[in-house]
């Protein structure tokens, strides 16, 4: 695998998070979250269905529950194994996939025609995903 794709060391998925990362696409860039599975570790847009302007990952790591993923905006749930959403606004809808691979002890981004941007927010900018109410509390 290219060097220049690994996004993380498989240990560095944890079993109760999720790990952030730019993707480059051109001149775009956009987010990707890594869960950890029973059998593996998958990739998703680190966005809401709902709202594409609501991040699940907000830099510490998305909301699970069980084998949930919880978008703390609107309370709606998608299954980790397969991004399906099973409750909330967007029932029905599913999270884009992001395709990675895991070799060499590693992740590796393998999404056709998009390169590893590294760790974290895509930008520098606010990951609060504005001002309206959530279920997290804060």
């Amino acid at each position: 695998m290219d060097a220049d794709r690994r996004i993380v060391d498989t240990e560095a998925v944890p079993d109760d998070g999720t790990v952030l990362f730019t993707i480059v696409d051109g001149s775009e860039r956009s987010e990707g979250i890594l869960l950890r599975l029973s059998d593996g570790i998958v990739a998703f847009e680190n966005y809401c269905p709902h709202w594409r302007d609501v991040r699940l990952d907000k830099g510490s790591g998305a909301t699970l529950r069980g084998a949930e993923l919880v978008c703390e905006k609107h309370g709606a749930t998608f299954e980790t194994d397969t991004g399906y959403c099973n409750f909330g606004p967007c029932e029905g809808a599913t999270l884009s996939e992001v395709d990675v691979t895991v070799a060499d002890g590693g992740v590796y981004l393998t999404e056709d025609g998009c390169e590893f941007g590294g760790l974290g927010p895509a930008d520098d900018g606010d990951l609060s995903s504005g001002s309206r109410i959530g279920f997290s509390g804060n």
